[in-house]
Parts: structure tokens; C-alpha cells; sequence
């Protein structure tokens, strides 16, 4: 997409409506609800991902009304349309897993095509879950047309705090002699009460939170339960928003700066997020070309601290911290602190530090967000690995309440599959690194989430025992001793790939290196004789995702944004 200014400036959309020449258009517009005085004004998108595949995105019919009637009380002409999504939670631990990763892409370009297809002048997008987030995002960057993201909002906890991650450390449970049957089914039937995306700081909330602080949507929309009145509310004031920022000129490369990107990764290292927002900053900063790779985190990560009692490492659900305050209280404090810029420009046309002006501090009672000088870590829990197994990254979750290093022994397994069977039947014990490899973006291909393996190396109680590495990559329900994302992957002949069982494997996030202690010359050894395994069956878009994705530490990105 162009990035010139000038042609921005201008409707797109009178390229579609005016003149003799789109009397046709006009014709199959007023079909679908358009009036004379319609065709003067700036059409906007409201790009819904609702669907009923998931109750993270089940009621985002209801916002995109919201959204379009914001638009339309504003002076603009709201068009409603759809894009897909998948459900992580559903089809973790089966081989649908492998089109969720797929999806972020199929949505980008889907918003994309209808977007610039239909010269719509800017656009609102509506997402709720883990993937179609950043695909929103991705879009926005690529075609540069005023645009705000809503988050779809998070769900109500369960009895007990129970939420999706709980069901899955129960099934852990279950194989461990833990839990019975019929306290399993308890679990499942309680842990998911309504619409709303996951309830801890998982990818969901993680992504809403650092969209607010890329300042991509309105100040608050990360921290809104998906069933209130202030999350009805979100979606009409970004309707008018974007027509705003029609009216101003205000495009996402104004907004999308590399300091921009900066506050987005200081407020999801502060809140603990998951580490699936390295791969999806680094996606959305290359559709917006803005240079940002692995090093960035870990520079970054240096100086802010880990701040939030929040799930999964914490007790705390993202609705109880929307209760005192959500985390706009935060962000003020790290502006105040000087670890936000505070000069970033955001979607409601204000700066990030005029957005924080007025926010007042939470309530001296609550532990979900400790003081910055008394920090849960002193640094970021997310953690860029390098070493002889991985040279080209690999990113680790430590808060510390695992430790800081881990040596083992290696336990090798070529899927997901296999590695959850030795978890549940006994195979995996204590002093093990579990290593799932052949899972990456092009070897999955589609580069799975591991929450299932994670969930129940928990619920048998070995998940400060046992270490697991993996070129796939984690849920952000997942915690313990993790490392994913492991660069280059097996598939192209990683050195992920060449380790045997019984190998030493050594994690250390002091010191930030991930090695298998094994000489170089052996290492030598094994690459010559290693071969490639014969790849899955794969069609269509697992075919087309294999060619075209890129590694793990450039985004996991289909396209050719260099």
C-alpha cells in the first residue's frame, strides 16, 4: 500500500462513488442501505470477527452495531463486514492447532482485500481472540488508512477464579491421581460462564494491553469486561474516532513509531504478558516497517520490571484488575517513571502522557499490581535466549519463581502428540527437558501452542521439576520453566533438531544462553548425518503457510516486508 500522505489525504471512496462512470456502484450501494446523502460522506469498514466458533468473539456482532452506529452519529457511513477466527482453547492439543498461527495472516489479508477493494476511507476493527488481534493490527499497518482497534473484552472468571487454563491443569491433575473424574467435569463445566476472551494475562489481554499502549485503540479498551456498558460504549466512541481521525489526517504510520512499539513491549513485560507478543509486535512493527527485533526486548526488558499479580504466574483474573482500575493507573506510573513515551501520538488524537494527565493511582489496598519498588522481578520475565541451540534466538517465560537456571536431561520427542503422552503416562519425571521439536512455522507447519503439555506437566505437579523447549511456541496461559520459539527450527535443519536423549541441556536466563553441553565437533557430527523428516501430508493453506512463512524470530510473517 502507498505510504504517500498527499493521496491519503483524499477519500478513497470517491473513487468508488463519484461521477457518471460508478452509477453502478452507487447502484448496488443503495441496495445495501445507502441514501443520496450517503455518497458524500467517508465510507468506514467495522471489520467484525464475530462468529460463534468461540465465546471469545460470540457477541462482537452486538459491539460492531455499536461501533457503527458511532460512526454514522459522527457524520460518516459505516459498512459492516466480517473475517474469520479460530479458537486456540478448542483446538489446543489437536492438529486443527496448526491453522491458529494460519488464521493471523488469513485475517490481515482478509481486511486488507475487503478494505481497499471497497475504498473504504478508514476502518474500525472489533477482535476478541488470540490471533485474530494482531491480524487486525497487521492490516491496519499495511494499508495505513485511519483505523481503531476494539477489543472484544475479557470474560468472567469462574467459581474459584477458574478459567479456561484451570480445566487444562485439571486434565494434568487427573493423570496424576489429583483430581477425580467428577472434579474434572466440575471444572469444565464452571471455568467458561460467558463471552469474553480469556480471563488471565494470557495472549488475548496481553495484545489488547499493548494495542492501548501502541495507542491503536481508545484509552481503556484493553481493560473492559466484554458483557458491560463501558465496552458498548468503547465501540461507539471509536466509531467517532475514526472518523476523527479521517477528518485529521491521522493514519497508523503517525502512530505506529518505534517508540510506539516501545511502550507496547514496557507494558506487556510489566504486566507479565505472553510471550506470543514477541512474535506478534515484531509481525505488526514489519507491516508497518519499523525496524524491531528479539534484541529490543531484551534491551528494553533491562530496565522495566515485572509488576503484576496476574494469571498465569499470579492469582489475580484481568477482571479483577479492571475493578481497581485496569491498567491505565499503571501506565501512569511507568510514564511517570520515564519508561513510557509519553509523546506517542494515539488514536483519539491526544498524546499517550496527555491520555495518563488525569489517571489516579489504585487503591492502596490491592496486591495486583505491586510498586515499582518492590516489583515482583526486577527485570522482564520474558527472556531472548541465544546458544549452540538457539543462534538465533529463542524466547523464555521466567518470572523467577521457577529459578533462574535449569540443567537436565533431554527428552526428545518429534510432536506434540508424543510429548504429551510421556507427560501424562509417567515417561517424563523430574530433572527431565522435555524437547518437542518439528513444531515450527514451516515444520508444524503453523507453529502450535504447547499449553496442553505446559497445563500438564502443572496438574502432576513437576512444573518447577522439569524444563521443556520447543521451536513451537507457549499459550499465554502457559508458566514454568519454558523456552519456544526456538531459531532456526528443526525443520531447516536447527540445531533443535540434532539433540539426542540423555544430552545435558542447560537454561539460564542470567545469564540468557540456552546450550546443549555437548563439544561443537559433535554437534558437527550429527548435523552431517541428520535428514529431514518426511513432512506431514499437508493441502492448501498448510501448503501455501510452509512456503511462504518466515522464521520464528522475524514474526512467523507471510509477507515480504522487508
Amino acid at each position: 500500500m502507498s505510504n504517500d500522505k498527499d493521496k491519503a489525504s483524499r477519500r478513497y471512496s470517491s473513487i468508488v462513488v463519484d461521477g457518471v462512470e460508478q452509477a453502478p456502484s452507487r447502484a448496488m450501494l443503495r441496495a445495501v442501505g445507502f441514501s443520496d446523502d450517503d455518497f458524500s460522506k467517508s465510507q468506514v469498514g467495522v471489520a467484525s470477527t464475530w462468529s460463534m466458533v468461540t465465546p471469545c468473539n460470540m457477541h462482537i456482532d452486538t459491539l460492531a452495531d455499536e461501533a457503527a452506529r458511532g460512526i454514522n452519529e459522527a457524520g460518516g457511513k459505516a459498512v459492516q463486514f466480517n473475517t474469520i477466527t479460530v479458537s486456540d482453547g478448542i483446538s489446543m492439543g489437536t492438529p486443527g492447532m496448526r491453522y491458529s498461527l494460519v488464521s493471523r495472516e488469513v485475517i490481515a489479508d482478509s481486511i486488507e482485500t475487503v478494505v481497499a477493494a471497497e475504498g473504504f476511507d478508514g476502518f474500525v476493527a472489533i477482535g476478541g481472540c488470540d490471533k485474530n488481534m494482531p491480524g487486525c493490527l497487521m492490516a491496519m499497518a499495511r494499508l495505513d488508512r485511519p483505523s481503531v482497534f476494539v477489543y472484544g473484552g475479557t470474560i468472567q472468571p469462574g467459581p474459584e477464579r477458574r478459567d479456561i487454563v484451570s480445566v487444562f491443569e485439571a486434565v494434568g491433575g487427573v493423570a496424576a491421581g489429583t483430581v477425580s473424574d467428577e472434579e474434572l467435569l466440575e471444572v469444565e463445566r464452571t471455568a467458561i460462564p460467558g463471552p469474553g476472551s480469556c480471563g488471565g494475562m494470557y495472549t488475548a489481554n496481553t495484545m489488547a494491553s499493548a494495542i492501548e499502549a501502541l495507542g491503536m485503540s481508545l484509552p481503556n479498551s484493553s481493560a473492559q469486561d466484554a458483557v458491560s456498558e463501558q465496552k458498548m460504549t468503547d465501540c461507539e466512541r471509536a466509531g467517532a474516532a475514526v472518523v476523527n481521525l479521517i477528518n485529521q489526517n491521522i493514519r497508523p504510520s503517525d502512530i505506529l513509531t518505534r517508540e510506539a512499539f516501545e511502550n507496547a513491549i514496557t507494558v506487556a513485560i510489566a504486566l507479565g504478558g505472553s510471550t506470543n507478543a514477541v512474535l506478534h509486535l515484531i509481525a505488526i512493527a514489519r507491516e508497518a516497517r519499523i525496524p524491531l527485533e528479539l534484541d529490543d526486548f531484551t534491551r528494553i526488558g533491562e530496565h522495566v520490571p515485572l509488576l503484576s499479580n496476574l494469571k498465569p504466574s499470579g492469582i489475580y483474573s484481568m477482571s479483577e484488575l479492571i475493578q481497581i482500575g485496569g491498567i491505565r493507573p499503571l501506565m501512569k506510573r511507568l510514564l511517570d517513571a520515564g519508561l513510557l513515551h509519553g509523546d506517542c501520538l494515539t488514536a483519539n488524537g491526544r498524546t499517550m502522557a496527555e491520555n495518563l494527565a488525569d489517571v489516579a493511582d489504585y487503591p492502596a489496598d490491592q496486591d495486583i499490581i505491586r510498586p515499582l519498588d518492590n516489583p515482583v522481578k526486577k527485570d522482564s520475565h520474558i527472556v531472548i535466549l541465544y546458544g549452540n541451540l538457539a543462534p538465533e534466538g529463542a524466547v523464555a517465560k521466567i518470572t523467577g519463581k521457577e529459578g533462574v537456571s535449569f540443567t537436565g536431561t533431554a527428552k526428545t520427542f518429534g510432536s506434540e502428540e508424543e510429548g504429551l503422552q510421556a507427560i501424562m503416562d509417567g515417561t517424563v519425571v523430574a530433572g527431565d527437558v522435555i524437547v518437542i521439536r518439528y513444531e515450527g512455522p514451516k515444520g508444524g507447519p503453523g507453529m502450535r501452542e504447547m499449553l496442553s503439555p505446559t497445563a500438564a506437566i502443572v496438574g502432576k505437579g513437576l512444573g518447577d521439576q522439569v524444563a521443556f523447549i520447543t521451536d513451537g511456541r507457549f499459550s499465554g496461559g502457559s508458566h514454568g520453566f519454558v523456552v519456544g520459539h526456538v531459531t532456526p527450527e528443526a525443520a531447516v535443519g536447527g540445531p533443535i533438531g540434532l539433540i539426542e536423549d540423555g544430552d545435558e541441556i542447560t537454561i539460564n536466563a542470567e545469564t540468557r544462553t540456552l546450550e546443549v553441553n555437548i563439544s561443537a565437533e559433535k554437534l558437527a557430527t550429527r548435523r552431517e548425518r541428520w535428514q529431514p523428516p518426511a513432512p506431514l501430508e499437508r493441502t492448501g493453506v498448510l501448503t501455501k503457510y510452509a512456503h511462504l512463512v518466515s522464521s520464528a524470530s522475524q514474526g512467523a510473517v507471510t509477507g515480504g516486508n522487508e
